[in-house]
């Protein structure tokens, strides 16, 4: 019983400090100022993070007076990592950093993890073809950096739907918590605990819940990149040393979506000759919400394909396949969702299309001049805030470059900040 006091701790303190940091958001210019762009009606506080990571620290000191967790270079290294990026971030949500100073704490934050926890990516398991261990040897440190700044991405990536980030990092923190209570040590036990119990006091505020029409919180960069960095930290933990508990290759399951999501975003604009870091909005939850799913419905979807992939992740250990085959399969899942996503932006277009097409149609029988098209080809967020529609692309695709997604709202977390003019979604790879 005592080893819930530390995490029933970190719950409450993280519904306490939303309450006590929404009100002070605004003079600290934490919010997220909504535009003609935005799914939300009214500034939105970017507290989250600050409250998950304080919440965890004041959960963990608990679990430390109840004598489940003890101080050492392993949990300090983690909050210093942590406290590191949640600085960063945060500054970065009231004025937009460069991408070089973001790319710069990512990966001091990296070698903290390394130097300071001890936590490195040695091997990659039984993955040779005679099933001995594919040392990194002195690419250990670099490959290591290297899938921290990539998964830490890949969820900030992934935060542009109210509740959705929040979502993904509880899921996988649940798959580790599982792995670390069956095969792993108390010390993760206590931290993953920790982390997924101020997780879930956050989404009572980041959910759209019936009655609510937007998230009362944002997590911010704050947020997205700590968990990010925490989804790291455990999942090279867990599946490294004499003791691991889980082979590297199962580990790839509990990361599964955002790393898909990500990896296929990239492939896409590479396809179309464009820079693998150029601003667009062509997530896979663009998709659900161009095919007409609300929030709550992609949220529940993304969840149920995040939950698949932990399943895959469990499974693949408790029935002992082989290392090689659990990597394969990982392997064939990601082409087939490569493969998906050209379809389904491909499918979205063709309906954009029909859809002008038949609107063009309609004026035409109708006898509407020419000034009444054009004027309708631009109802929406131009109109409404008198940009020069003289100025503006007629077609989607000219508006993001080659054969890219319809413009659409944004639907989630991190919109704009006053005199910013990234969203969560198309920023470069350090900010989503």
């Amino acid at each position: 019983m005592v080893f819930f006091v530390g995490p029933l701790i970190a719950f409450a303190a993280t519904v306490l400090l939303v309450f006590v940091l929404r009100p002070v958001a605004g003079p600290l210019r934490l919010l997220d100022i909504p535009n003609d762009r935005s799914s939300h009606q009214r500034p939105t506080p970017l507290i989250g993070g600050l409250a998950m990571f304080l919440a965890s620290c004041v959960g963990g000191l608990a679990a430390v007076a109840n004598g489940v967790l003890v101080v050492d270079a392993y949990s300090m290294s983690l909050f210093g990592g942590g406290l590191l990026l949640v600085l960063v971030g945060a500054i970065d949500d009231v004025r937009e950093l460069s991408p070089w100073l973001r790319f710069g704490a990512q990966i001091l934050a990296s070698l903290i993890m390394i130097y300071g926890g001890g936590v490195v990516l040695d091997d990659l398991g039984n993955m040779t073809p005679s099933g001995d261990v594919l040392y990194l040897g002195w690419l250990a440190v670099p490959f290591t950096v290297f899938a921290t700044l990539g998964v830490i991405n890949a969820l900030n990536m992934c935060d542009g739907v109210d509740g959705l980030s929040g979502t993904l990092a509880m899921i996988s923190l649940s798959g580790l918590m599982i792995v670390a209570f069956v095969n792993g040590g108390p010390v993760d036990s206590v931290l993953l605990a920790l982390l997924a119990a101020s997780i879930l006091g956050f989404l009572l505020f980041n959910l759209r819940f019936p009655g609510r029409k937007q998230a009362a919180v944002f997590m911010g960069d704050a947020g997205s990149m700590f968990l990010g960095f925490a989804l790291t930290w455990f999942t090279i933990s867990l599946s490294q040393g004499s003791d691991r508990a889980m082979v590297p290759a199962a580990a790839l399951w509990f990361l599964m979506l955002p790393i898909f999501d990500t990896v296929a975003m990239m492939l896409r604009r590479l396809m179309r000759g464009r820079s693998p870091f150029e601003a667009d909005r062509e997530h896979i939850h663009h998709v659900f919400l161009m095919a007409g799913f609300t929030v709550n419905e992609t949220v529940v979807v993304m969840s149920a394909a995040a939950l698949i992939g932990v399943g895959m992740g469990l499974l693949s250990m408790d029935i002992r396949l082989p290392e090689f085959s659990i990597a394969g399969m990982y392997v064939i899942c990601g082409i087939l969702y490569f493969w998906m996503i050209l379809r389904s932006w491909k499918v979205m277009r063709f309906i954009e299309r029909s859809i002008n097409r038949r609107r063009g149609d309609v004026d035409r029988r109708s006898g509407a001049d020419r000034r009444q098209r054009v004027e309708a080809s631009f109802a929406g967020p131009e109109r409404r805030s008198g940009t020069d529609r003289r100025r503006q692309p007629r077609r989607a695709e000219d508006r993001y470059g080659g054969e890219s997604a319809p413009d659409i709202k944004a639907s989630g977390e991190n919109q704009t900040v006053p005199g910013k003019t990234a969203t969560a979604s198309n920023r470069p790879l350090t900010r989503a």
